[in-house]
């Protein structure tokens, strides 16, 4: 025949027992098939390989010259099939790779900073591109291979998208040191006060706080807009403005005092998506994993 479609893989493993064994039987029960199954087989090889392979003799089959010339490349075929049928091994110290992020100005200081220091200790070779966030276009790049993983919110990504929770957060908040109202700030004085907020377009004027105090029947008085909490934080520390800013950005600011909000605002959730061609990836998993503390 010598036709490839007649050829498969369950054929070359009987050839290699075969081969091996110089026996029927015993490549029948290293197979976990029946002799008659495998005489079959056989028949089926000698059918592709136009050559007998095996003689019979008293102590068993005998291989051919053909089938002794196939010997080697069979079995290192067999062992180049099980290579390809085993996970990818990942060795994070030894990686030399690029990993594409899209994060917003939050998710680039309380996310991406932290995993940077890890990858310093633990996966050196391993460089980080950090772009910001496109709402309209990240799910097409992420499907194109533009970007490895997306930072965002539930709100904001499609249902299509693999996605790890990575944490909730809350807000707090911020004042300058020595503001006049960080001894006394109840609800009254939080909405007399001067505000500023963070818009990632820098153009709304309100966001969750608002609605909060809506509920209560209150309003407050926003003056600034910005399209950075890091410049926010610097804003509150040069004036008497003060701001509702996730707790992780307020951690260790010099100048800055905390305060909780005099009334319950509803935080955020943050997780990591991906497109479903990077779920079984080990290094895209090994990332992923240190991304949510794992």
């Amino acid at each position: 025949m010598n036709n490839i479609s007649g050829l498969d893989l369950n054929l070359l493993k009987a050839l290699d027992a075969l081969i091996e064994t110089r026996s029927v039987t015993r490549a029948a029960d290293r197979l976990g098939l029946s002799q008659p199954a495998v005489s079959g087989m056989l028949a089926r090889l000698r059918d592709v390989f136009s050559d007998p392979l095996f003689l019979r003799t008293q102590r068993g089959i005998l291989p051919t010259p053909r089938a002794e010339a196939l010997a080697a490349p069979v079995r290192r075929m067999l062992a180049e099939i099980e290579t390809l049928l085993q996970p990818a091994a990942f060795d994070p110290a030894t990686v030399q790779a690029t990993v594409r992020i899209a994060a917003t100005d939050y998710a680039q200081t309380a996310v991406i900073l932290p995993l940077l220091r890890v990858l310093r200790t633990e996966a050196s070779g391993l460089r980080v591109a950090v772009q910001p966030v496109d709402t309209r276009a990240f799910p097409a790049q992420l499907e194109a291979g533009l970007l490895d993983l997306a930072l965002v919110t539930p709100e904001m990504a499609p249902e299509t998208l693999r996605a790890r929770r990575l944490f909730d957060e809350s807000y707090i908040c911020i004042l300058r040191e020595g503001h006049p109202a960080a001894d006394a700030l109840d609800l009254d004085r939080f909405c007399a006060l001067d505000h500023a907020i963070m818009s990632h377009d820098g153009t709304r004027f309100s966001g969750a706080t608002d609605h909060a105090l809506a509920q209560l029947g209150r309003t407050r008085k926003v003056i600034a807009t910005v399209p950075s909490f890091l410049v926010l934080i610097e804003l509150v520390r040069q004036s008497d403005m003060i701001a509702l800013v996730p707790q992780r950005l307020s951690r260790d600011k010099a100048g800055i005092v905390t305060r909780p909000a005099p009334l319950p605002v509803t935080g955020f959730t943050k997780i990591a998506v991906w497109h479903e061609r990077q779920q079984h990836d080990p290094a895209h998993i090994w990332l992923r994993q240190r991304l949510a503390g794992g």
